[in-house]
């Protein structure tokens, strides 16, 4: 930092609070120090710096799934469902410009104790925490820390913690509207598992708008599970000619069983599924979709989260994002 303030010609003090983003630096001045620190190859230590500002400069997603007896892919479901990845990128662009860094932590209920000692320790400074099961105790354990942390949906029980979420029931409802447009009588859904509350609301949703009586099988968010009730449910209901199905990854397994028993997509069967994911674009015919925009969810989430690393004691805040119909092939 010496030679760094002599190259600048600037004191210690003034070099520190460059580096710290001080607001009290003028522009000129700021700027002949991020010149010298590039002549010198000046690197702060981030130890001794954390030890000053009591900050890591690093935030976690902890991607929190609920522990099925049945289900032995938890990480390769976490790393191949386009869902998480999209979080990531988003909430990695929002906090870039913070210099702030994302830490991926995935945990099922095997490793949450590792999980909260981890947090408790003070690695990161805030949790951006997606958390499906409404009896996942995640939330709880996270707010109980006092640490900053915003949720990815409205938390299943009342928390006194920021969120954000989409109207779930309204994109659910989109889609009924276009099946029952298009000329669909028969209309069925594949739904995820309803102890996830945003499964339940899509549920809710579709039959609402088309009619309590319709037709339901459930799956479990994946390619295999929603071509799996994809069969189950043409097998009870072989009439039925529009399907929504409560995600991509599902849709895309329900369009092989269709087309695997004959039937066209969509002249048989119109199919719309949901998220407006990367596997909206691998399926045939190309999906139509409601699309939730998780990367500017996911950003939004993050810019909560410094605000409230930056303000502590900030009261919580909800931002709820509205789905829109992508209209492709499938219907």
């Amino acid at each position: 930092m010496d030679q760094v303030a002599a190259a600048a010609g600037v004191s210690r003090a003034t070099v520190s609070r460059v580096i710290n983003n001080a607001a009290s630096v003028a522009p000129g001045i700021r700027d002949a120090v991020q010149r010298a620190i590039t002549q010198t190859g000046y690197v702060p230590n981030v130890a001794a710096r954390s030890l000053v500002t009591r900050r890591s400069d690093s935030v976690a997603l902890v991607i929190s799934e609920p522990d099925r007896p049945d289900d032995h892919s938890f990480l390769n479901r976490i790393f191949t469902d386009p869902y998480f990845g999209r979080v990531t990128a988003g909430a990695t662009a929002a906090l870039r410009p913070h210099d702030v860094h994302l830490v991926v932590v995935p945990t099922d209920a095997s490793d949450h104790h590792q999980v909260i000692r981890y947090l408790r320790q003070g690695h990161v400074d805030g949790v951006l925490l997606i958390s499906s099961d409404e009896c996942d105790p995640m939330p709880g354990q996270v707010h109980a820390l006092g640490i900053p942390a915003v949720l990815s949906s409205r938390p299943a029980s009342p928390l006194p913690v920021s969120y954000v979420d989409v109207e779930q029931r309204a994109g659910a409802r989109l889609a009924a509207g276009h099946l029952l447009a298009r000329g669909c009588r028969h209309l069925a859904t594949i739904n995820g598992p309803l102890d996830i509350p945003a499964a339940a609301e899509r549920l809710d949703g579709f039959r609402a708008a088309a009619g309590q009586a319709v037709p339901a099988e459930a799956g479990d968010f994946t390619r295999a599970g929603g071509e799996a009730a994809a069969h189950r449910l043409l097998d009870a209901h072989p009439d039925v000619d529009g399907l929504f199905v409560a995600s991509d990854l599902m849709a895309e397994g329900a369009l092989r069983a269709i087309q695997d028993r004959g039937r066209r997509v969509p002249d048989d069967v119109a199919v719309v599924g949901f998220d407006d994911s990367s596997a909206a674009l691998e399926c045939r015919p190309l999906l139509t979709t409601v699309r939730q925009p998780v990367e500017e969810m996911a950003g939004e989430m993050a810019e909560l989260l410094i605000a409230h690393i930056d303000t502590p004691g900030r009261s919580p805040r909800s931002v709820i994002f509205q789905p829109t119909l992508v209209i492709r092939d499938s219907a």
